[in-house]
């Protein structure tokens, strides 16, 4: 029996691919087909065993009909359905937990991302790098809608992560699959991969890749996607420099309203009167009670940073006693 089952085992091994195709889809019943078809000749042409994973996020105008007729042609397609629309976070991180290759392309499901660069980023990933990320270095988009707010973002994303990213919001990535197992995906950081796996070590490249004009339906990002992204690179910068120490990041956070305070409570004994710096007698009671409004915001702040660290501690104490508990007991 356990012959039959280690030969199973090695069947399935044998077969399972060495590259997984992730492509979130929403919306796109004009472009899927076309869609498929390009990336099946692509992937045949690059000749190494794949599968391609589309993961509809709740389309509503018939995609997920077409993807249904293709994956029962297609061995190679497996189709993922959300019951509404969960976001392209979330279909991409469904897409990377049901990967099984050890290497693994992202895409968008529009067509403006070309799957003939799928190959050139794999040979770049075998240069020795664990994420390779395409740069739409001719976009073809709308400026002011898309193009102005993409270059803002990226410069933001490029200071505060210190990751020197030119296009973070390209979806045509490869990566080692290590560093999608290791990645807690929400919100809209499908955007921040590349900064998320600095932050783990990895190594990241950059090569231009082509950007087609839409030809078929429309996007489904505007300029409200621009105070969302700002909030995610906050938690960023926070998860990538301090999430071994919170209370550092906690501490800076309450720094200037430390300094607010403290500048208010010298403003409340002190006053410039005709030209002159005077000791007030009779200090300014709105100076005084911003000063103290200040210094408990201050101790709220650093008292998140305190329990975020306590509770960071103790939980690696915890998953230490409960692994030590596991190996006295298998003894």
């Amino acid at each position: 029996m356990t012959k039959a089952r280690s030969a199973a085992r090695k069947q399935r091994a044998s077969a399972a691919p060495t590259l997984s195709v992730v492509v979130p889809v929403y919306n796109e019943v004009q472009n899927i087909v076309a869609l498929h078809e390009a990336l099946t000749q692509t992937l045949r042409a690059w000749g190494g065993r794949y599968e391609l994973l589309v993961v509809d996020d709740g389309s509503t105008d018939g995609t997920r009909d077409a993807l249904r007729r293709l994956a029962a042609d297609d061995p190679h397609l497996r189709v993922f359905l959300f019951r509404r629309n969960f976001g392209q976070t979330a279909a991409m991180a469904q897409g990377f937990a049901a990967a099984r290759g050890g290497r693994v392309v992202s895409m968008d499901g529009d067509l403006q991302n070309d799957p003939a660069d799928i190959p050139r980023l794999l040979e770049r990933l075998d240069a020795g790098y664990d994420v390779v990320c395409g740069w739409r270095r001719h976009r073809k988009d709308a400026m002011v809608t898309r193009l102005l707010p993409s270059m803002i973002a990226n410069q933001l994303i490029r200071w505060a992560t210190g990751v020197p990213i030119h296009d973070t919001g390209c979806s045509l990535k490869a990566y080692r699959s290590w560093v999608i197992r290791n990645l807690n995906l929400y919100s809209d950081m499908h955007r921040f991969i590349a900064a998320l796996g600095a932050g783990l070590g990895a190594r990241i490249a950059e090569i231009p890749v082509r950007h087609h004009p839409r030809r078929y339906g429309k996007s489904k990002y505007g300029l409200s996607r621009i105070f969302r992204v700002v909030l995610d690179l906050v938690v960023i910068k926070m998860l990538i420099q301090f999430s071994a120490h919170p209370i550092r990041w906690f501490g800076i956070l309450a720094l200037p309203l430390f300094l607010a305070g403290l500048l208010l409570l010298a403003i409340a004994f002190v006053k410039l009167d005709h030209g002159t710096w005077q000791i007030l007698s009779d200090y300014d009671d709105i100076y005084l009670s911003g000063a103290a409004i200040l210094a408990l915001l201050t101790l709220n702040v650093f008292m998140f940073g305190f329990i975020a660290e306590l509770q960071l501690k103790a939980s690696r104490f915890f998953r230490r006693r409960v692994s030590i508990t596991a190996v006295e007991a298998s003894r």
